[in-house]
């Protein structure tokens, strides 16, 4: 049995059409299921958990980057085979996983590619997309062996399924991509290097695959984490043992 998990922004107008022509699309297949509607208050892990309990043998998120990361850094660890169809923009993950955007995702879905993918953990809870550390005064260790620090501020990207889109400077027009890759956690370091009255640049990213990593600061830092932020003075950073299976396209990236 199928179980859907439609995030609240789908029930608009804008979408209507695209997510008709999605549930019609799943009932030719024959793999129609059960709608739950979430929103940004929803406990995803108990819910995805009864129903589990209840027959379900595949989750599905249907939304975009979002979503993606509200469901699984709360529910990684569930044993179940999750889907995904992206509705909308902010679908970078959807690209890696090789969905389609739309109703084409439907046909993804149906073929049942299963493959088991990384999980990150910090500080107690997990996240698959993406760790953002807003720039601050840091101190980085890696795998207990060595330090990374810098003059001034400090930004750590550690990405696991959504690639890390950057420029040197506001005024610089080329977009950079850095793409995640499979089996391990890569940490995009870049210092921020203070230029006259126009502030700060970037300097270009240090890339340091990693097992373990902890990340101090001399004062609270934000970081962001599949969607959500908090404030932390140290985080731990690691590969969690277990990997999420998830349906995907053939022309996945990794």
């Amino acid at each position: 049995m199928y179980v859907y998990l439609y995030d609240n922004f789908v029930r608009g107008k804008k979408y209507a059409s695209v997510v008709r022509a999605m549930e019609i699309s799943l009932t030719d297949y024959g793999i129609a299921g059960k709608i739950l509607r979430l929103n940004s208050y929803s406990d995803v892990k108990p819910i995805i958990e009864d129903e589990l309990k209840r027959g379900a043998k595949t989750i599905v998120m249907v939304g975009n980057d979002a979503t993606f990361g509200q469901v699984l850094s709360r529910a990684a660890t569930t044993e179940t085979t999750f889907g995904f169809l992206p509705v909308g923009s902010n679908n970078t993950i959807a690209e890696v996983l090789g969905i389609p955007v739309g109703p084409a995702a439907c046909d993804v879905l149906s073929r049942r590619r299963v493959e088991r993918l990384d999980v990150g953990w910090i500080n107690n809870r997990y996240f698959v997309s993406q760790l953002h550390v807003l720039p601050a005064h840091l101190e980085v260790v890696y795998d207990e062996r060595f330090t990374v620090t810098a003059r001034d501020q400090m930004e750590v990207i550690v990405c696991n399924l959504q690639p890390f889109y950057w420029k040197r400077d506001k005024k610089d027009g080329e977009v950079r991509v850095v793409h995640p890759q499979d089996g391990k956690l890569e940490a995009f370091l870049r210092p921020l290097t203070k230029k006259r009255w126009w502030g700060y640049t970037y300097e270009d990213p240090s890339v340091f695959p990693f097992e373990e990593m902890e990340i101090r600061g001399s004062e609270p830092f934000t970081v962001s984490a599949d969607g959500k932020v908090t404030k932390e003075i140290k985080i731990k950073i690691k590969l969690a043992h277990s990997k999420v299976a998830m349906v995907v396209g053939r022309n996945r990236k990794f």
